[in-house]
């Protein structure tokens, strides 16, 4: 038998270890010489595939920086003719050092921690990660990376560090050429998108047309082009051919930083099969407007599908997970959602499954007078003892306990009923008042029947859109002062405050407390007030009914809390709070109630549509991607010919030397 291990694990103590890496480190020096660095790396998996040892070393340091770890070489196997088939990486708290007789020796900083990756060379003589353990059994903290050896240098002989976290520039993303496989691992990227030529289309690729995969080879590339910190993600299935693609750009890793509360993932496109099997991530901005935090393109609905999907998404993210998740009624996204997000909170869009009932019940006999009683039941109760009894009474009296489809929307009611969703912050992004509808953020540019290189070509445009009027809300809120419809101290303060969007939509609250004709105190219980606020409501139509708010209040936490939930809802305070304020003689809303994501005077540093209002020439992250634009326009010229290449050669060279000039020049006085 040829192989054998000349470098046994060690269960108790690894420092020998350390040392069989040094032959891939000066190796892998090359490689970072070529390829740069890798910013947000993906967690390594299971099927993950690469170019050489010195590769799968340099992705797992990558990782354990971002994480905030370091890492160890703890074993590396060897065949009898030198050659290397097989390693192990693992955290640098790993294992445990020998007793030391020193009179001071140093302090103990292993814990035996399990988190590590295994890899062997394949058939292909590619490095295949066979098996992974994420989990550590100690603190790591994201950002101290840095402090560890493994981050210092990349190995003996070199002085070149890891680039993960430049000062000021947006670095550029650099992704090995197939990341991500699927876990049998063939990889290579078939340039006709794999159908051509195979009479049987494979379930678990993406259903391309001819031209289809060199129009998403060119699409990702243009936007990589226009944007350093573009990052796109690519598997394969068995035979190498797409299967499923992520992508998203910098100005949307950048504004997820400020709105990473509440997304939606929007699955319209998978669930009523248009040409383009789409995913959008939406956030919503301080105007209220939706925003686009990444794509996804998916084979198939299957969980293993957008696991991989959410996976790529978070990482791209920092790993941040955001608080609250909302989602079409779907149970392979249900599961792939627990266990990508499992502390997120997972809402289902209300006005989607109220969209349903025609399908799903449009069959049965007295189908108009159980639509609306289903709408009455879930949006006319408030509390959740109450929905349940009305929800029985309900489906008895109709006979439609027993539908499946009942059954299964009852099973699921904490996720979509508003009376136990409102504990769960939510930004306005959910729809919950009857005819409200959840808009795609594509709407105009995207139908059933649009094609995959339609889709392409309108992408930029349907950003650019959604981009202008962001500025031009953010130009609004600035320079035009709010027209105050009221006297009320509450509108004065936050129209100084918010956004104008933001402050209109607070000002129906405002001229709500007007429908509120009675504020009594009700009990008191310790420190907390609670009082009935009883407000004219419209129902069916034009009929109105008196309908009563309990609201409670602690005067010395300035608390105050109703049950109709809008403030988690929306993000402001409702009529009936206010009006609990009101009478206790407050002026100004407690601050704990003005959220910053709605204000108009935080500045927030994420890319501007340059086209509208020029570039924030205090800002790096600005004045680098303008220039970044600027500089590839004058490459695109400069590659037209020999004597444009040579042209634009001499123009860069004395634009250093100005530039050079510049630097050196004192600072004026």
């Amino acid at each position: 038998m040829e192989e054998e291990c000349l470098n046994t694990e060690s269960v108790g103590n690894d420092d020998a270890a350390d040392e069989c890496g040094i032959e891939g480190d000066c190796a892998m020096t090359e490689y970072v010489n070529q390829t740069g660095v890798i910013e947000n790396p993906l967690p390594p998996s299971v099927g993950m595939e690469f170019e050489s040892y010195e590769d799968v070393y340099y992705f797992y340091n990558c990782y354990a920086k971002q994480q905030g770890y370091g890492i160890r070489v703890s074993n590396t196997w060897y065949r009898k003719s030198k050659e290397r088939y097989r390693g192990k990486l693992s955290c640098s708290s790993a294992g445990f050092k020998k007793k030391s007789e020193a009179n001071r020796p140093r302090p103990e900083t292993r814990t035996g921690c399990p988190a590590m990756v295994k890899f062997r060379l394949m058939e292909n003589k590619r490095w295949k990660i066979i098996e992974v353990e994420l989990e550590h059994n100690h603190l790591i903290t994201p950002g101290s990376g840095k402090f560890y050896k493994s981050h210092k240098i990349i190995g003996p002989g070199t002085k070149r560090t890891l680039q993960l976290d430049g000062p000021e520039e947006v670095q550029k993303i650099k992704l090995f050429r197939t990341v991500i496989v699927d876990a049998e691992g063939n990889g290579g990227v078939d340039t006709d998108g794999g159908q051509f030529g195979n009479d049987v289309l494979l379930p678990s690729q993406l259903k391309l047309k001819e031209g289809d995969a060199q129009a998403v080879q060119s699409f990702f590339f243009r936007l990589q082009l226009m944007d350093p910190n573009f990052f796109y993600v690519v598997e394969l299935n068995e035979k190498g051919y797409m299967r499923n693609l992520f992508w998203t750009d910098a100005r949307s890793r950048a504004a997820y930083g400020y709105f990473c509360d509440v997304i939606a993932i929007d699955t319209m496109c998978l669930t009523y099969k248009f040409e383009v099997p789409l995913v959008a991530f939406i956030g919503v901005n301080h105007h209220g407007q939706p925003i686009l935090l990444g794509c996804g393109m998916l084979a198939d609905e299957t969980t293993e599908s957008y696991t991989w999907l959410l996976r790529a998404w978070l990482t791209c993210m920092l790993g941040r997970p955001p608080q609250a998740i909302i989602t079409d009624h779907h149970k392979t996204l249900q599961t792939a959602v627990a266990d990508v997000f499992p502390r997120a909170s997972h809402c289902f869009y209300l006005s989607r499954i109220v969209q349903r009932i025609p399908e799903t019940l449009g069959e049965l006999f007295d189908f108009e007078a159980i639509k609306v009683s289903l709408s009455k039941v879930v949006y006319c109760f408030l509390r959740p003892e109450e929905f349940e009894a009305a929800w029985e009474e309900m489906t008895q009296h109709h006979g439609i306990r027993d539908h499946k489809w009942i059954q299964t929307l009852y099973e699921d009611r904490k996720r979509w009923v508003p009376a136990y969703l409102k504990e769960t912050f939510l930004a306005g992004m959910l729809p919950l008042q009857q005819n409200e509808t959840a808009a795609s953020f594509f709407e105009g540019y995207l139908d059933r029947h649009t094609s995959l290189k339609e889709f392409m070509d309108n992408y930029d445009q349907a950003l650019q859109a959604n981009r202008q009027l962001e500025s031009l809300a953010d130009m609004d809120s600035r320079n035009s002062s709010f027209m105050l419809k009221s006297r009320c101290f509450f509108e004065l303060q936050l129209s100084k405050l918010y956004t104008n969007e933001i402050q209109r939509r607070f000002e129906r609250e405002v001229e709500g407390m007007y429908s509120c004709f009675s504020t009594r105190q009700a009990y008191v219980d310790g420190q907390v007030m609670t009082y009935l606020v009883k407000e004219e409501v419209e129902v069916e139509g034009s009929k109105r009914e008196t309908r009563d708010f309990e609201v409670m209040y602690n005067a010395s936490e300035m608390d105050v809390l109703c049950v109709c939930g809008l403030f988690n809802f929306s993000g402001f305070l409702c009529r009936h709070a206010l009006s609990v304020l009101n009478q206790n003689g407050l002026e100004e809303i407690p601050p704990q109630y003005i959220l910053t994501r709605w204000r108009k005077d935080m500045k927030r540093s994420y890319v501007l549509d340059h086209s509208c209002r020029g570039i924030d020439i205090n800002n790096p992250i600005h004045r680098y991607d303008h220039l970044y634009k600027c500089i590839v326009r004058v490459v695109e010229e400069g590659r037209k010919s020999q004597d444009c290449s040579k042209a634009t050669q001499q123009a860069l060279a004395d634009m250093l030397s100005k530039l050079h000039l510049v630097e050196d020049r004192p600072p004026a006085m």
